[in-house]
């Protein structure tokens, strides 16, 4: 069962990848792989049991994804000081984007709810 959910998640990151060749360069092909299996799970409206047993298999290893960028954030913090009020800039400009975006969001799915009952 694991190994069918496995499976899926392999054709559809190398669909995204062949994509990213193909179509869309600019997007990473895990991403657009991503999109693709968000897509396929909300036209089936429910995970399947081997795609759930497969991810939550996967999800144990998770941290140790991120041990790659913290060493690199800890072995280059110079450059990063010096670019810090670029990455300052950045982060404000994403919250000032995200929060109204995120609250809009949230107003238009409230009223779509209350409509429905």
């Amino acid at each position: 069962m694991i190994m069918k959910g496995l499976l899926w998640l392999v054709l559809l990151q190398l669909l995204g990848s062949m994509l990213n060749q193909w179509l869309l360069p600019m997007l990473p092909g895990s991403i657009i792989g991503l999109v693709l299996l968000s897509i396929w799970l909300m036209w089936r409206g429910q995970v399947p049991e081997p795609l759930q047993l497969a991810t939550s298999s996967l999800l144990a290893y998770l941290p140790l994804l991120l041990v790659v960028p913290a060493s690199g954030i800890m072995s280059s913090g110079r450059v990063l000081l010096e670019e810090l009020p670029v990455i300052a800039a950045a982060l404000v400009l994403s919250l000032l984007v995200t929060v109204p975006f995120c609250g809009w969001l949230l107003q238009v799915l409230a009223r779509r709810q209350e409509r429905e009952r």
